[in-house]
């Protein structure tokens, strides 16, 4: 077994102290254990949750973690679902209010606003792959979003951003915190929207998304910085659908 890497610039990584996870009911919900003791998320929260299939999938990933090491060191990107369920029990939970105004935050600036000029031939790619879901969520909730061209921000009608904030606070602490994970990642509310209500899978959310990107590598060839963040992104983005399933199973 080879020994594993870990990003230089992030934290240093933990090594793994017990052998078996399992989980076992606890107030109404599934707790995940470490050789029989709760595992205490940062702000000292049991990780625990409604779903008995999102629970098997936590104790899963604790299960694996660090097994892949020779020295049985693991990072926090080995708990994707972990770090979802984590921001939901400590951040969404105790203030969903909170969540929705960030998210809605993103629909203020949101990625498929911000065109090329005319004059590129990119705003015609950006017009046949954005517009398309621009339309759906005015279909779909009855929210309308300004386009404009170039970086300067532009004032998207409050009615609309209030919308936002009312569709959202409808939505569960699971989508909350998966949508936390998402709609950062593609850059778009209504792109997150549109994962999260299964109209678009995470292959064609991430294409969309980084339709810039692409374009750029078309023109100048393969960059890395480029190819990594569309990997992280794919990941991100599967990671909360797959958040979302479970916690619905």
């Amino acid at each position: 077994m080879s020994e594993k890497k870990f990003p230089s610039d992030g934290p240093a990584p933990r090594r793994r102290f017990w052998t078996q996870a399992t989980i076992e009911p606890m107030d109404g919900d599934f707790a995940v254990l470490l050789d029989g003791k709760p595992v205490r998320l940062p702000g000292r929260e049991v990780l625990r949750v409604h779903s008995h299939a999102l629970a098997e999938a936590l104790a899963a990933e604790w299960q694996a973690a660090g097994m892949d090491d020779p020295q049985k060191r693991f990072a926090a990107e080995d708990l994707p679902l972990t770090r979802i369920a984590g921001a939901m029990i400590e951040r969404v939970t105790p203030d969903r209010q909170h969540s929705v105004d960030t998210l809605a935050g993103y629909g203020e600036h949101d990625l498929l606003c911000y065109r090329a000029n005319s004059s590129d031939p990119l705003s015609v790619r950006q017009e046949e792959l954005w517009q398309p879901w621009l339309d759906w969520l005015c279909g779909t909730y009855g929210v309308s979003l300004i386009v404009t061209q170039g970086l300067m921000p532009v004032l998207q009608p409050t009615a609309s951003l209030e919308k936002l904030k009312q569709i959202l606070s409808g939505r569960s602490d699971a989508v909350l915190a998966a949508l936390g994970v998402c709609v950062p990642a593609l850059g778009s509310l209504t792109l997150g929207l549109a994962v999260i209500d299964g109209r678009l899978d995470t292959d064609r959310a991430v294409n969309i998304a980084t339709l810039d990107e692409r374009a750029q590598m078309e023109r100048w060839g393969e960059d890395m910085a480029h190819l990594d963040r569309i990997a992280t992104m794919s990941a991100d983005v599967s990671d909360a659908v797959r958040f979302v399933a479970l916690s619905e199973a």
